[in-house]
């Protein structure tokens, strides 16, 4: 399992509808991404939920768009007339998080006539499920369709144990009720078929190796007394843990379906 690291060249647009004010670059491979701040609001676990859900989801073949590290200079928001976006770059020096930017895409719409495959459904709950991710209902589904494919991003929100390391193996087995949210569970009717695929996928070799490519500058700050290497074994433990007991929250996508239908 490995990540690009990339150089970013220009800022090219703000996108204001996310809350963090993510914007549009361009990097030194030609490339456009979404770029995810360190110095946004949500500070840097946001990139740590983004990153490892990413990546886990990547590794599930999940369809979710190339995960870059961008090493960003403050400098390259000196012509930008917004102070707000000017601070956010000074704050943001450093390593970042960007998703490659899919032109031309559009949010799912289930009320336009977007139809997933039952198969894909399935594997994406399973997936939010075991990530605890919140933001995949109807009014924010964090899903795109490009050339007719569906494409899953923003997972900033997800993982929230991590916000608030207390009583960890009891979230672990947590069966996460918001799912009953989720804007793709009518469609999910191969619940048990996607756990008895995805679940051996995520072996704790590969989870330990999605772990070692955080950014030590993202997990040690001011406040937190745990080393790098202990925060990592603890997200290995919550995901050794939640994977072993994943029948929890496969009942509950499976209950909360079944309650639609």
């Amino acid at each position: 399992m490995e990540i690009r690291t990339v150089q970013a060249t220009r800022y090219v647009t703000p996108l204001r509808e996310g809350g963090s004010l993510p914007a549009i670059i361009e990097a030194d491979d030609s490339g456009l991404y979404v770029l995810k701040f360190r110095g946004a609001g949500q500070g840097p676990l946001a990139l740590v939920a983004e990153l490892v859900a990413g990546l886990m989801g990547r590794a599930l073949g999940l369809p979710v768009p190339e995960l870059v590290l961008v090493e960003l200079d403050a400098a390259l928001g000196r012509n930008e007339p917004d102070q707000e976006i000017q601070d956010l770059l000074r704050a943001s020096a450093g390593l970042n998080i960007a998703m490659d930017y899919l032109p031309g895409s559009v949010t799912f719409d289930a009320a336009a006539g977007d139809r997933p495959a039952p198969d894909l459904a399935s594997r994406i709950i399973w997936f939010d499920a075991l990530i605890t991710n919140i933001d995949r209902t109807p009014r924010n589904p964090n899903l795109l369709m490009w050339h007719r494919q569906l494409y899953l991003i923003d997972h900033g929100a997800a993982l929230y144990f991590h916000h608030q390391w207390e009583r960890l193996d009891e979230k672990a087995l947590s069966p996460f009720a918001p799912i009953c949210q989720h804007v793709l569970l009518p469609w999910a009717s191969q619940l048990a078929q996607a756990d008895e695929e995805l679940r051996p996928l995520l072996a704790p070799a590969l989870l330990a190796q999605i772990l070692e490519l955080i950014p030590e500058s993202w997990l040690t700050r001011p406040g937190v007394e745990a080393t790098a290497s202990q925060i990592r074994a603890a997200y290995l433990a919550y995901f050794e843990q939640r994977l072993a007991a994943a029948s929890i929250f496969l009942a509950e996508a499976q209950r909360a379906r079944a309650q639609l239908i």
